[in-house]
């Protein structure tokens, strides 16, 4: 699979499309054929009762590397859209950086099917949870 954007690009893209990601500091820190790693800093409004990682901060890392790998091999196609996730929570996600890493089960020219595994900066190499699903992709000229 060939790139078209490297990690930079699609990091500015990604802020500039989505006004909450540059708020965030999310980062785009890896990219290549069939992987993204994105990071998003820790903040205190990501933690829930119990002192963990709420799930939407979790779901938001998911997403947010899944968007890196689209686009990163498809190029500035901002309306490729989520079209299902699946989120499974395997561990307490102690306060600390979000890692989502994302991966191509397919890419098709309709859908791309993707993995995503979720750890934190507390406990690095710990997938605190694991997220399946599929961005519907724009017609292709």
């Amino acid at each position: 699979m060939d790139l078209k954007l490297d990690a930079a690009a699609v990091e500015t893209l990604i802020r500039d499309g989505l006004v909450a990601a540059g708020r965030g500091g999310m980062r785009v820190e890896e990219l290549r054929s069939g992987y993204a790693r994105i990071r998003l800093p820790f903040d205190g409004a990501m933690i829930r009762p119990g002192n963990v990682l709420s799930g939407p901060t979790l779901f938001t890392a998911a997403d947010s590397a899944m968007y890196a790998l689209v686009l990163g091999h498809l190029g500035a196609q901002l309306m490729a859209v989520t079209s299902d996730m699946n989120l499974r929570f395997l561990a307490k996600a102690a306060p600390g950086d979000v890692i989502g890493e994302a991966s191509f089960l397919k890419l098709g020219r309709r859908l791309a099917v993707m993995e995503a595994k979720i750890s934190t900066g507390a406990a690095p190499g710990v997938t605190v949870a694991h997220a399946s699903g599929s961005y519907a992709l724009p017609l292709q000229a």
